[in-house]
């Protein structure tokens, strides 16, 4: 009887064991297979899974919403048009309804909210759209950060942030919301508690990407005007530079935080750097204007979307080679990876979504 029962329990270890080795070859022994395009109604600025079943796009001034899909079957779950009334939210100087222009969205780290940034707002007293080609000299409109209640799908808070706010993140420890704003040159941190900004780093020409360590004591930032990662320290607002080369755009974290990975849009290429030792580790090419990037949630693969080339890779984080290129539209601008389904969302800016299962 013993035997038999040992017996068991080595059967089940090996089949523990079996089933965690499959779980670590999740993503990068796996290759992307398209099963799905989404289209109607959305011209695609980024793309962002929620990890908890919502996908969102934020479809800038040519569709003025965010749209939610569900990450399983694919259907919309809210179209939520961008217009609000400003003055609702004690923004006294502002009469009537504006429209914004959603870029960019961030989850909160408890799933109730996601916050989107505008590129612009249209309405009264708006007179300067801003413009990719701009300095804080160019006297653009400031915009508006919004905020929309999972619960009910509907704007119920606003933030004044800079001029073309771009990339908004949220610190893991729901305290902080920072936008990177790219004609002001700066990132403005909001503290979540009051709603209120509590800081305005400067960062130089066109800051970018934004990625936050876990513990949320450091935010880095990308300088897609220049050659460096602004790393900020979130208890007082100092920095360092982090010297990654030539026009960095978008920036990720692995999950042990020990490296950032990063697009250098100009040339094309991802680079690692490590953390922990402050040096560079290994670059590779992946195609023309490697713009977005996202990392699988074992942090073994990274996904990038090559605009110019219209392809989309997959990277392997081990040694940094690109394991899978597949066209997948004109014009990819934005990539996100959902832990949920294990699928890989890209944003097409013609108008549509292309799905991959990681089989």
């Amino acid at each position: 009887m013993r035997k038999l029962f040992a017996l068991g329990i080595a059967l089940l270890l090996v089949v523990s064991q079996s089933f965690s080795a499959q779980a670590e070859q999740l993503s990068a022994d796996t290759s992307m297979v398209l099963i799905k395009t989404v289209s109607g109604g959305i011209s695609p600025k980024s793309v962002l899974a929620s990890g908890t079943g919502l996908i969102s796009t934020h479809n800038m001034m040519y569709t003025h919403n965010v749209t939610f899909f569900d990450a399983k079957t694919f259907g919309v779950k809210s179209r939520v048009s961008d217009s609000v009334e400003l003055s609702k939210f004690g923004f006294d100087k502002y009469s009537g309804s504006y429209k914004g222009a959603p870029v960019e969205g961030a989850f909160s780290p408890d799933g109730k909210y996601l916050y989107f940034t505008n590129y612009a707002m249209y309405g009264k007293g708006f007179t300067k759209e801003g413009h990719d080609v701009c300095s804080p000299a160019s006297g653009y409109d400031k915009s508006f950060l919004s905020r929309i209640n999972l619960d009910n799908f509907k704007i119920d808070a606003v933030y004044p942030v800079g001029s073309v706010p771009k990339v908004v993140s949220v610190t893991p420890d729901n305290k902080y919301i920072l936008v990177s704003n790219w004609c002001s040159y700066t990132v403005t941190i909001i503290s979540i508690e009051s709603g209120k900004s509590v800081a305005n780093v400067k960062i130089g020409r066109y800051p970018r990407g934004i990625a936050i360590s876990k513990d949320s004591k450091f935010a880095y930032v990308a300088e897609m005007g220049g050659s460096n990662i602004h790393r900020i320290d979130l208890s007082d607002f100092s920095k360092s530079l982090i010297p990654v080369g030539s026009n960095p755009r978008a920036v990720v974290l692995s999950p042990d935080n020990t490296r950032l990975y990063v697009t250098l849009n100009s040339s094309g290429k991802v680079l690692a750097w490590d953390l922990v030792n402050n040096k560079r580790v290994k670059s590779v090419s992946t195609g023309k204007a490697a713009r977005s990037l996202d990392i699988s949630s074992d942090g073994s693969a990274l996904f990038v979307v090559n605009f110019f080339s219209g392809t989309v890779s997959k990277v392997r984080t081990s040694d940094m080679k690109v394991l899978q290129t597949s066209k997948v539209c004109n014009e990819p601008i934005g990539v996100t990876y959902d832990a949920f389904t294990d699928y890989t969302w890209v944003a097409c800016y013609g108008g549509s979504l292309k799905v991959f299962a990681n089989r």
